[in-house]
């Protein structure tokens, strides 16, 4: 299956319109953070003609795919291997101090999710793997069979918001000792049988949080992200933008927070005259976090969960 025909870019529309002011000038760099299969690049390489993009992406097969995808656009698209938070460094390598627009679009990409192998669906049997980055780390296999139980009852709180987490984790551990995990089917088994009817009632699928909570600890996406969106604010220029996709509650949470302290005054209280360096360095462009359309979730069910939330660039950061 090709790179288009499985991926539908989630909120598109929307995405292209809060960053097109800052896009529309010639020799203006846009960065796709979460490069994935490249729908909502080359949605903004053909919007935007004049602009060139950089994409990053920490999975090698997410590039190749998009790669292949982007390669009409030429030296239009420069596409590297990296995690987002690491965007200071790349565009220090690409001698870019400065870019107009910033996108991101958290969570998995479709591609992480269609592809059985990867374990991170649990609607399907596959190894316990869940890396975005398959040439490094742990898998969610070795977090499940290696780690103490306070320590997994802690990450299935605090990373699936799971009320069960210390009930799952018991059922988990006693497993464990039988046999080390290996599949994502045992793992459903263990969870649904370890849940009470009620919790079984409500929210989806039981193992979906446990899944959440294990496939962010893997990746280390909250750690990531929390230096991840500073960074890309830092890099935008005056006048810049940035938009922001996140699929649950602690991502959005995040770039909230970022996007406030951004937008408000730093002045200590009780000044007549607020000085220029006190001055909000961000100014929000969505009211609260952006909903996708009925429409659009009728189309493609995993733009369901997605919050967009976008900002701009108004002054330079104090000295």
């Amino acid at each position: 299956m090709s790179s288009q025909s499985r991926h539908v870019p989630v909120m598109l529309q929307r995405c292209l319109d809060l960053l097109a002011p800052a896009l529309q000038r010639p020799g203006a760099v846009v960065v796709d953070c979460t490069l994935g299969l490249g729908g909502h690049s080359e949605a903004l390489l053909t919007r935007f003609p004049e602009a060139r993009l950089v994409g990053l992406d920490r999975d090698k097969e997410a590039l190749r795919l998009s790669g292949e995808r982007l390669a009409p656009f030429g030296g239009r698209a420069t596409l590297v291997h990296a995690v987002y938070d690491e965007l200071p460094e790349v565009l220090r390598r690409l001698g870019i101090p400065r870019v107009q627009g910033v996108l991101f679009d958290l969570g998995v990409s479709s591609m992480q999710l269609d592809e059985a192998g990867r374990g991170f669906a649990y609607a399907q049997d596959a190894p316990l793997d869940m890396r975005m980055d398959q040439t490094t780390g742990i898998s969610a296999a070795e977090v499940l069979n290696t780690y103490p139980p306070g320590e997994l009852v802690r990450i299935l709180r605090a990373y699936g918001e799971e009320k069960q987490a210390k009930r799952i984790v018991s059922a988990v551990v006693r497993e464990r000792e039988k046999e080390p995990f290996t599949t994502s089917a045992r793992l459903v088994e263990v969870i649904r049988d370890a849940l009470p009817q009620a919790a079984k009632r409500t929210g989806g699928n039981p193992a979906k949080r446990t899944f959440q909570a294990l496939r962010i600890e893997v990746n280390g996406e909250l750690a990531v992200l929390e230096r991840a969106i500073p960074a890309a604010v830092r890099a935008l220029d005056v006048g810049g933008r940035i938009a922001v996709l996140s699929y649950h509650s602690l991502e959005d949470r995040l770039v909230k927070q970022v996007f406030a302290a951004g937008a408000a005054s730093t002045a200590p209280p009780g000044l007549p005259v607020v000085p220029e360096r006190y001055q909000p360095r961000l100014e929000l462009l969505t009211r609260g976090a952006e909903l996708p359309t009925e429409e659009e979730v009728a189309e493609n069910r995993r733009a369901a969960p997605a919050r967009l939330r976008g900002a701009v660039r108004v002054r330079e950061d104090a000295e």
